[in-house]
């Protein structure tokens, strides 16, 4: 009896702790910087939409992420949602796609 109460609490302990292993810590309001910054889906209820990029390199998912930021700058967005980053067939290359906001 003793052993199945310990391994009730132990297996009630470890759910408890896998539930915060999941659930995301509220973030702050945003606030523009001096770069386009990566947003995810759940905050881009509240902004424009004003455009799309797709990029193409070779490398490693960074060096999409990267040029992603950068066609954000220069279109004047203050914020993308990476929606798709994925390896194409060609050994070391990656296609990604953002939406950008404002």
């Amino acid at each position: 009896m003793t052993l199945l109460k310990i391994s009730l609490s132990t297996l009630l302990v470890l759910s408890l702790n896998a539930c915060s292993l999941t659930e995301r810590a509220p973030m702050g309001t945003l606030s523009p910087g001096a770069h386009a910054q990566e947003i995810r889906r759940d905050q881009t209820t509240n902004l424009t939409q004003v455009g799309t990029a797709s990029v193409t390199v070779y490398g490693n998912p960074m060096n999409a992420a990267e040029l992603i930021q950068k066609k954000a700058d220069a279109v004047g967005a203050h914020y993308y949602f990476v929606s798709n980053v994925e390896p194409t067939q060609v050994p070391n290359q990656w296609i990604s796609q953002a939406i950008l906001y404002r």
